[in-house]
């Protein structure tokens, strides 16, 4: 292992983070899989070689944890966020201070190359406070890592995400009807292996995807779709035969109040709020053509893992495991 390149991945034991780590080992990084809970991490060692894949505890809040995870390291990506949390203090401890961290780090110990992942959306002045954070984290990345690539994506779909998953749940045990918040507002779902892949060749090949000083690059899937769009297709493939209820945004609220309360947070106002604009990619602003990839569609990708949802229930269909590994 002597002389092998080191990557540091923080959240690397996330949705995202996995994809990425598998695509730094087969590179012949040794990678460190920085996070906060190691034992989610312990699993990621089986895609590399031995002693390639090593987890870390470093969470992002802790100045000591992450210089350790990130002295010697030739690249750092940092993929750890938080969509919501109880305060916006805890949110920023994250999406800001963390972020701010992972980049002064990476500064003081010559890192070469530094990835900042974010979301299509993020701004200081953006309508929601998860918006606000990110933009604040891309800011801090800008002033503290100048060089660095912000790669921002509309919503991730994939095998383990927590977006089709949870529209084909509601098909599955939500009696007569289909709800969807935000029906009209307009995403462009992109699949969690083609930004990790997207990742991969930004850092081995240093393609410049920063025509300006700001460094961004904007990855969405190939089509835009409405939320309502979305659901019918998820529908479709999993079989269900029922009528989209678009939540009017006065119930959404009132429900948004009280689960944003509970275990979970599974919706809260900050997401409505998130939903009230598009999550589509900029005019002009570079991504796939740029690095010379062709995103999968999620019609290509999603029936396999939505199977499951179908009446009668089903396992994951193996073909799935051509497009990520």
């Amino acid at each position: 292992m002597t002389g092998q390149r080191v990557a540091t991945v923080f959240g690397g034991s996330g949705f995202l983070g996995k994809y990425v780590v598998r695509k730094l080992a087969q590179d012949g990084y040794a990678v460190r899989v920085a996070c906060r809970r190691t034992d989610l991490a312990n699993n990621l060692r089986q895609l590399g070689a031995v002693g390639q894949i090593s987890p870390f505890y470093a969470p992002v809040q802790s100045d000591d944890d992450v210089r350790s995870a990130v002295a010697g390291a030739d690249v750092v990506i940092n993929l750890a966020a938080i969509l919501s949390a109880p305060t916006v203090a805890k949110l920023e401890a994250v999406n800001v201070k963390g972020t701010a961290r992972v980049a002064k780090a990476a500064a003081e110990h010559g890192v070469g190359t530094l990835i900042q992942m974010s979301a299509i959306g993020a701004s200081t002045s953006g309508v929601s406070i998860y918006s606000r954070s990110r933009g604040a984290g891309e800011e801090e990345v800008r002033l503290n890592f100048p060089s660095a690539t912000i790669v921002r994506a509309s919503v991730l779909f994939g095998p383990e995400d927590h977006f089709l998953n949870l529209f084909a749940a509601l098909a599955r045990y939500v009696p007569f009807v289909m709800p969807v918040y935000g029906a009209r507002t307009r995403v462009q779902p992109v699949y969690v292996a083609d930004v990790a892949e997207a990742i991969r060749r930004i850092i081995a090949t240093s393609v410049d995807v920063r025509p300006t000083e700001t460094g961004v690059c904007e990855l969405g899937g190939p089509e835009v779709l409405t939320m309502g769009e979305i659901c019918r297709r998820v529908l479709v493939m999993t079989g269900r035969n029922k009528p989209v209820f678009e939540v009017p945004s006065a119930l959404a609220s009132l429900q948004a109040l009280v689960l944003e309360r509970l275990p979970g947070r599974m919706l809260t106002r900050d997401q409505l709020r998130m939903l009230s604009v598009d999550n589509i990619v900029s005019d002009g602003m570079p991504g796939f053509p740029e690095i010379g990839m062709a995103p999968l569609s999620m019609d290509l990708i999603a029936p396999a893992y939505l199977k499951r949802y179908a009446a009668g229930g089903g396992e994951k269909n193996n073909i799935i495991n051509q497009f990520t590994e």
